[in-house]
């Protein structure tokens, strides 16, 4: 006998969306309260505004889970100039942190583009292939296009300086289009070049240099250039296997920066140990994996957008957690990158949760055309 009812959402990715958030406030809750007290004279600053995305993000999901993926595959282009636009502003009315320019403050919301150049690039090359696929398969032209969109991009976001950023979104596009069947000539030409201009980047700039000196040997310059990775290292030695206990970090107290964004995995290690960084981590490549799925099935069903997208939100998350995991560990170079869903940012943690949306409608569409097919009470 057959159920009486279908469920028509994924409860897996419900269920790792919902875990991850949650755990990602818990270990914000944890690190933060130090730096809001040094810096605002209020230790449930970053708190509360944390709290307030939360809100924000459930009013988003009332919209995004009830749009039609349709509706976003006919509006890729504007979404995408709009998102070229806000790279553009923030280069000439943005805030500097750290020496980038990479907000857009707007009363008490701060906009990073770069989150919502993310997801746009891969709304528009999804939609690209929907209409281009034998052209992207066939043509150097046809798969030259997108990319060219992406180039400007990424000249855009290393303006700033955001180089991160820049390799995440032009590894994820090359890795879509190479699941699309683009020929693998293509792909080595592409690559050669952008090892080349990465080489050179790196080369005319005087602090990347240090930064990939200090890399290779943080103990060098423990309280120069490798200062932020040599606590990052003890941070995660100090946790062992089990960790110290929840709360109980000693690097979040103002010697690890960042300890509540970028290097929020190093506090995560200290407090909750190695087990705890696994089961994590798990989780995050289980969405990711997961995503990767949702769009196999809607490739078999001939949703183009919608196979893509799902594909691209997977490498996405995927690449981006082992970028911010080899930072912080010491594996590649520090990378101003979040840890998906976990991290403080009000961007990041918002165009994460959006992406989340997008991968449970497009499994609602594929479930609800199954059983409008096959009538309940039919096999």
């Amino acid at each position: 006998m057959k159920n009486s009812y279908t469920i028509l959402y994924d409860r897996i990715l419900v269920w790792l969306g919902l875990s991850l958030s949650a755990t990602g406030l818990i270990m914000v809750i944890s690190t933060s309260i130090p730096i809001g007290q040094s810096l605002y004279n209020d230790p449930f600053f970053f708190v509360k505004r944390e709290i307030f995305y939360f809100f924000l993000i459930f009013f988003l999901s009332l919209i995004f889970l009830r749009t039609p993926i349709i509706f976003w595959e006919k509006k890729s282009k504007i979404i995408l100039i709009t998102s070229i636009i806000l790279l553009s502003s923030v280069l000439l009315i943005g805030h500097s942190k750290h020496g980038s320019y990479r907000w857009i403050n707007i009363g008490f919301l701060h906009i990073q583009p770069s989150e919502i150049c993310k997801i746009s690039s891969f709304c528009y090359i999804s939609s690209y292939l929907s209409r281009k696929y034998k052209e992207v398969r066939n043509n150097f032209w046809g798969f030259f296009k997108p990319m060219s969109v992406v180039i400007i991009q990424s000249i855009l976001l290393l303006a700033e300086p955001d180089l991160g950023s820049a390799i995440v979104i032009f590894f994820t596009s090359l890795s879509i289009l190479f699941l699309s069947g683009a020929k693998i000539g293509q792909f080595l030409t592409i690559i050669f070049i952008s090892i080349i201009t990465i080489i050179i980047l790196i080369f005319i700039e005087p602090y990347r240099i240090k930064r990939i000196l200090s890399f290779w040997n943080p103990w060098s310059d423990p309280f120069g250039n490798g200062y932020q990775l040599t606590q990052s290292l003890m941070a995660l030695g100090r946790g062992n296997f089990f960790g110290q206990g929840l709360g109980n970090s000693i690097q979040k107290l103002d010697y690890l920066p960042d300890a509540h964004s970028d290097f929020i995995f190093s506090i995560i290690g200290e407090e909750l140990g190695c087990i705890g960084a696994i089961f994590i981590l798990l989780m995050i490549f289980t969405i990711a994996f997961r995503a990767m799925y949702i769009g196999k099935r809607a490739l078999e069903k001939k949703q183009i957008f919608s196979g893509f997208f799902a594909c691209s939100i997977g490498i996405w998350m995927g690449f981006q957690t082992l970028i911010n995991v080899g930072a912080v560990t010491g594996i590649l170079p520090t990378k101003g990158l979040t840890l998906p869903l976990i991290s403080y940012g009000g961007s990041s943690l918002i165009i994460n949760s959006v992406a989340i949306f997008f991968l449970l409608r497009i499994d609602f569409e594929i479930r609800l055309r199954k059983v409008q097919a096959f009538p309940r009470g039919t096999k």
